[in-house]
């Protein structure tokens, strides 16, 4: 596994969200700007099964994530990593993740019958600028 250069690790403690790029099944990627946690040094996010993205990753885990310093705009940090997708079925980690966001409740985001996962990244190849 690839670690984060501590020249720009500080990109990830200080973003409020991260950049999500997977592959779509007509070969255009999807990017979506998302909420995230840090849990023992691993990235990981919580999606709806509906999404598309979600569709995305069970197809393709090979995704890039992308994070822009606030305060420098040219400063970046990308991550090419595997996706690892897991059910989060009682809504444990969604809830997590709200709470970092102002206590949102995840499960008003999602329509009734959905469902979450936790999406964990294992970071393959990792890029600075700036």
């Amino acid at each position: 596994m690839t670690s984060f250069p501590a020249s720009h690790a500080d990109l990830i403690e200080k973003s409020q969200i991260l950049v999500l790029g997977t592959n779509g099944a007509d070969g255009f990627p999807q990017v979506t700007a998302l909420w995230f946690l840090v849990e023992d040094g691993t990235i990981r996010v919580s999606l709806n099964t509906a999404r598309q993205k979600t569709k995305n990753l069970s197809r393709d885990p090979k995704v890039t994530l992308f994070f822009v310093d606030p305060e420098n705009p040219y400063r970046t940090l990308e991550i090419r990593a595997n996706a690892t997708v897991e059910p989060d079925p009682d809504y444990v980690f969604a809830d997590r993740v709200g709470a970092k966001y102002d206590g949102a409740n995840l499960r008003e985001m999602d329509a009734p019958g959905q469902s979450r996962v936790v999406v964990s990244f294992a970071p393959v190849k990792v890029n600075t600028f700036g």
